[in-house]
């Protein structure tokens, strides 16, 4: 262009040529000032010098820049607005040194006083100037700022209040800054709702509820009406703190308003999935819908996670046909809350079916799927099946073990009852340095309380004790299980005291108290539910280990009735949902999921439950049914398998039922993992209830609570039973002729 004659470049192509190799980095910028001078000093305007100061203003030539700034005044060629905030910019950006403020002000200053019109300050130069104000936290200049640009005509932006509001939050002094919003409000100059806005961030980020709210209050009283964004911030705060109530009082008070958006739906999600509200997550979702509030992917998330965690499968079910229905592709982190709410179901066959339909999609599971899945085959002891999925992640999908799996496989191989292999996982993950957490630790403690070692189980206990402050509610129940199994009746009292004396925790002292009987009359076990209601709000991982360890200790103490009441509470929270089925066909009790005290608690009730049955002369079934393995992920494999008699809860529960009622029940030769009585026997058990002219008996088994054992009491170790139960095996030959009846099923 400049050997050509006809096409020289102007000022206007010079200045963009200046523009784009400054912003190549200072190695650029001689090449920058060589095409400033190849322009004629006569053609030079406010164009050219504002660009040439912009590209040393950005390489943080601060000094440069302003020595341009006087060249060009001494040149005659006047500033324009643009040219000033440029070198404010660069100046007020200087970190190495920094440049004082007052030096900033006297640009300002400059700009002020010129008596051209195109160098009045502007929204830019106020920005520029609040903002160095607050990085230095300079509150009186901020306020003097904010003055002076409602005296210029100059209104605030979102930005200006942000700076504003920064500068006094760094001084300490935000109370300041209402005062402020309330004068301008009293002289006409009421701020926009991204200013209170910005003051209820700051007081959220240090906690202050009551003063965020007193700006929601303020906002109103001036006349500002709130936003979505408005409520949306104290909705996050008050779930932040536990404040659930509040956040329900605030919604309220939001719709009467303004309408709740999409966004506001999130951070309820967010906030009641993680309070634990898991249901109230999902009516808040028909809510939205009914509202006509379109829900965005994040939303569907939200519900997914919240469902998972909560083992609402039905619910995460409808949720992911929504998202189809609607077009969306559903994500890996929804097929993974799906998959974690049948999970927590037992539903291990659908979980599966899910697990491998998200691969079908396209949705390829992370680390959080595969741990969902396994985690639900840990929960019913199909280790080989938490194997198989570690297996395939780490060769199929090139993803490793995190802490998560090995927490996983550790209880998978604890409900299976392999212990060494339980220990051998806490190992391995140690070596692929991964700290263990409390988890991982009551996941070994678990492993050595079920094998009975008791010095292994102290020393597991005390290096609980050393990493946190206060081992949870589930390690001391393995701990006090242990020593009532091995009578050492005066370790668990001191242990139980301990418990009850612990001033950090209200929930160690309620629970002591509720298995020494202290709590059994109704205010009282008001407490208790408390404490179980604030359990289950953790979710149906921790509920699950919660109630099995709390239900183990209350058995092997004694306490059967208080143990029947805590049961209740968890079938309530809809945990177990297995548990209790009832056909035409088959009466039914699963525990396979269960502790062994746990188990022997649900096995009494579901006695006491056919008791009444049969007592009632209801329609008998074809046979009752205790499942105590789940053999629907190794069908083909086991059914014929005397493996599963040897696991504890196998051996414990055949062992009561044969003692409770005599020869009644037997494992059947299809289905190693269930003990039934046939429709036969229970025609007898029917007939003996029927003979027995009405004895006030209210079932199989005395759910009563007996006086805690004195210490030195041998109540489980004063004899060897043959075998744990193994003595009681029917000869299956007798019962062939028996099952036959059931082929025609």
């Amino acid at each position: 262009m400049q050997r050509q004659s006809w096409c020289r470049p102007d000022e206007h192509i010079h200045a963009i040529v200046i523009g784009v190799l400054g912003r190549q980095g200072p190695a650029l910028l001689d090449k920058c000032l060589e095409v400033f001078h190849d322009l004629p000093s006569e053609s030079r305007t406010a164009l050219s010098y504002t660009s040439l100061i912009a590209a040393y203003a950005r390489n943080a030539l601060h000094e440069e820049a302003r020595e341009l700034l006087d060249q060009m005044k001494a040149s005659g060629v006047a500033p324009t607005a643009a040219t000033y905030n440029t070198v404010l910019a660069a100046c007020a950006r200087a970190t190495d040194p920094p440049v004082p403020f007052d030096m900033l002000l006297g640009l300002f200053a400059e700009m002020r006083h010129d008596p051209s019109p195109s160098v009045r300050p502007d929204l830019t130069t106020y920005n520029t100037l609040l903002a160095a104000a607050a990085v230095r936290a300079l509150s009186d200049q901020s306020e003097m700022l904010l003055r002076t640009m409602l005296e210029a005509g100059v209104l605030p932006d979102t930005a200006s209040y942000r700076h504003i509001v920064d500068a006094f939050a760094g001084a300490g002094n935000l109370s300041r800054v209402a005062e402020l919003f309330a004068e301008m409000a009293a002289t006409g100059h009421t701020p926009d709702p991204s200013a209170y806005l910005g003051l209820m961030e700051a007081h959220t980020r240090v906690g202050a509820t009551a003063e965020a709210v007193a700006v929601l209050r303020q906002m109103q009283a001036d006349g500002c009406p709130p936003t979505a964004a408005t409520y949306r911030v104290l909705l996050d705060l008050y779930g932040r703190q536990g404040r659930f109530d509040g956040v329900r009082e605030l919604f309220r008070e939001m719709r009467t308003t303004v309408p709740p958006d999409t966004a506001t739906y999130n951070v309820l999600f967010r906030v009641f999935g993680d309070g634990g509200f898991f249901k109230e997550v999902v009516e808040l979702f028909q809510d939205m819908l009914h509202s006509e509030v379109e829900p965005d992917i994040d939303t569907c998330e939200n519900v997914m996670v919240a469902c998972g965690r909560g083992g609402l499968h039905e619910d995460a079910r409808e949720v992911l046909d929504y998202i189809t229905t609607e077009g969306m592709v559903p994500t890996a982190k929804a097929y993974t809350g799906l998959v974690e709410a049948l999970g927590h179901a037992a539903m291990y066959e659908e979980a599966y079916v899910a697990f491998n339909m998200m691969t079908e999609i396209g949705s390829l599971p992370t680390i959080e799927t595969y741990n969902a899945l396994a985690n639900a085959f840990a929960k019913g002891g199909l280790f080989q099946e938490a194997e198989a999925i570690f297996s395939r992640m780490t060769n199929n999908a090139a993803i490793q073990k995190d802490k998560d799996s090995f927490d996983a496989l550790i209880e998978a191989y604890c409900q299976g009852a392999q212990l060494d292999d339980a220990v051998k996982a806490y190992m391995e993950m140690r070596k692929s340095r991964f700290n263990p957490d409390e988890r991982s630790l009551e996941g070994v403690l678990n492993a050595y309380c079920i094998a009975g070692v008791i010095d292994e189980s102290k020393e597991q206990f005390e290096e609980l004790q050393s990493m946190v402050t206060v081992p949870s509610i589930i390690a001391y129940c393995m701990m006090l299980s242990l020593y009532a199994r091995n009578d050492r009746w005066t370790d668990a009292y001191d242990l139980l005291e301990e418990m009850k004396t612990n001033h950090a925790s209200s929930t160690h002292q309620v629970i002591a108290s509720m298995i020494k009987g202290e709590y059994d009359d109704d205010s009282n076990w008001q407490m208790v539910e408390y404490v179980l209601d604030n359990s289950n709000l953790e979710g149906c991982d921790y509920s699950l280990r919660f109630f099995n360890a709390l239900l183990d200790v209350l058995w092997w103490f004694g306490q059967k009735g208080r143990a029947a009441r805590v049961l209740d509470q968890a079938l309530k929270y809809g945990l177990f949902p297995e548990l209790f089925r009832d056909t035409k066909l088959v009466w039914s009790a699963d525990v396979h999921r269960m502790s062994v005290g746990g188990s022997l608690v649900a096995v009494s009730v579901w006695l006491n439950k056919l008791y009444d049955r049969l007592k009632g002369d209801e329609d008998l079934p074809q046979l009752a049914s205790v499942v105590v393995f789940s053999l629907i992920a190794r069908r083909g494999q086991m059914e014929k398998s005397t493996v599963t008699r040897g696991l504890p809860i196998a051996k414990v529960v055949y062992s009561f039922l044969n003692d409770t009622l005599s020869s009644s029940f037997h494992y059947p030769k299809w289905n190693k993992g269930r003990i039934i009585c046939l429709k036969s026997q229970l025609k007898k058990l029917q007939a003996a209830i029927d003979s027995s002219n009405g004895a006030a008996i209210s079932g199989f088994v005395p759910m009563t609570n007996s006086h805690l054992p004195s210490p030195g009491s041998k109540l489980y170790t004063r004899e060897s039973q043959a075998d744990n139960g193994s003595a009681h095996l029917t000869d299956e030959t007798l019962v062939e002729e028996k099952e036959s009846e059931l082929l025609a099923l």
